[in-house]
């Protein structure tokens, strides 16, 4: 499980990217470059990790499931993931 603090950090860093969207967007057909330069760091969508939905885990995440490689796996065996079971040949 990741660390509270991680989990935290990421969803501020999602608010800001909100909060500045427009403007970046604005910034950016103008080519104003320097003053995109002055936002916060923490306003660049590329900022923003990845993290599974279930235990925090920023490695091995599958965006359309928005969870891990292992959650996947354990889910799929379950059966809790609708149309995926597992392969044999």
């Amino acid at each position: 499980m990741a660390c509270k603090s991680t989990i935290e950090r990421n969803n501020r860093i999602k608010k800001t990217v909100a909060k500045y969207a427009e403007l970046r967007r604005q910034l950016k057909a103008k080519g104003d470059y320097a003053a995109l330069a002055r936002l916060p760091r923490n306003a660049s969508p590329t900022r923003v990790r990845s993290l599974c939905a279930l235990t925090g885990r920023s490695r091995g995440v599958y965006r359309k499931f928005k969870i891990s490689r292992i959650m996947l796996r354990e889910l799929a065996l379950q059966g809790k993931i609708p149309g995926m079971r597992k392969s044999s040949w």
